[in-house]
């Protein structure tokens, strides 16, 4: 079932040079040879408020950019399910571990690759993640990520970008 609630998402994400790799328990992998990209991507659970938009998680590879340190270039992407409050804190908390991000707007990011490499590997031996902030009136929200199968998405993304990149 959790599978089938990737489909919106993947729907509404443009990407039309986008190649899928695979589902893999609540995560998906593609790749974008037009870029050339590859991403883990994946929805949080249902929330208990309205939300202003539709979240994800995705870990990027780009093989010709270097966004992030080898050998994996990855970045850590959240899109968020509530506007930002200016200044807002943003806290991920993961496998005992708290990191603090950096964002604007709907969109919140690791500040650099050693945040990038400690949230990845963290992800691989923890059940879920949470992502926690202010919305733009005051509220505090969360978008809770299940990593069942984010393993395997994040190194079917990798492998991907590394033969075709």
């Amino acid at each position: 079932m959790r599978r089938l609630a990737l489909i919106p998402l993947l729907i509404a994400t443009p990407a039309p040079a986008r190649d899928a790799l695979g589902v893999f328990g609540t995560w998906a992998a593609f790749r974008d040879s037009a870029i050339p990209r590859c991403y883990a991507i994946a929805m949080p659970l249902p929330g208990t408020t309205r939300r202003d938009t539709q979240p994800y998680a995705a870990i990027g590879t780009w093989p010709r950019r270097p966004v992030r340190a080898p050998p994996l270039r990855a970045q850590v992407h959240f899109h968020l399910s509530h506007r930002l409050a200016p200044a807002s804190l943003i806290t991920l908390s993961l496998a005992g571990q708290h990191h603090r991000l950096i964002g604007a707007g709907l969109d919140a990011w690791a500040p650099d690759p050693r945040m990038d490499a400690a949230i990845t590997a963290a992800m691989r031996s923890a059940e879920t993640m949470t992502l926690s902030a202010r919305d733009t009136t005051g509220h505090p929200f969360t978008d809770t990520y299940p990593l069942p199968g984010a393993a395997t998405a994040m190194d079917a993304a990798a492998l991907a970008c590394a033969s075709k990149g």
